[in-house]
């Protein structure tokens, strides 16, 4: 299954320059725990960071520095992981897996931003494939009750 498939189409956005308090302020509103950062191209949206609301937390308001005194690009996390609307899926966890990111900005061929998909993505759908296997068992296990009474 490719990464298109189940990327979340909605994505909350902020470029380098915006401010951590707006940024705090965007994720707050839209309840969200990162913002893609992305360039404004001729294209589309490119992504160039994430910034989450930990690295708000322990990198500038624990050392006491005003939110509103540093810019995103100053505090979002230097590389920057993306995946492909054609990735596959199971090759993408691995992915994320052996980097430590939960969350993935997701592009099209020109790397113009198409969605993200995280962490509690990737559960839900594995969560929906161990339903359908447990429902596979207990199917089988009634059929196999009813087939031999």
């Amino acid at each position: 299954m490719p990464l298109g498939e189940i990327c979340n189409r909605t994505v909350v956005v902020a470029t380098r320059g915006t401010r951590l308090d707006e940024a705090a302020r965007l994720m707050r509103e839209h309840h969200v725990g990162s913002l893609v950062v992305v360039d404004e191209t001729a294209l589309g949206r490119k992504p160039v960071g994430i910034i989450t609301d930990r690295d708000i937390v322990i990198e500038v308001a624990a050392m006491g520095v005003p939110l509103a005194t540093v810019t995103v690009e100053e505090a979002m996390a230097p590389d920057l992981i993306i995946g492909r609307e054609t990735d596959p899926v199971w090759d993408t966890v691995a992915r994320m897996r052996e980097k430590g990111v939960r969350r993935l900005p997701v592009v099209n061929g020109d790397g113009v931003l198409q969605g993200i998909v995280t962490m509690d993505d990737l559960l839900e759908l594995l969560t929906e494939h161990f339903d359908g296997l447990v429902k596979t068992v207990v199917r089988e296990q009634t059929k196999e009750a009813r087939s031999r009474k």
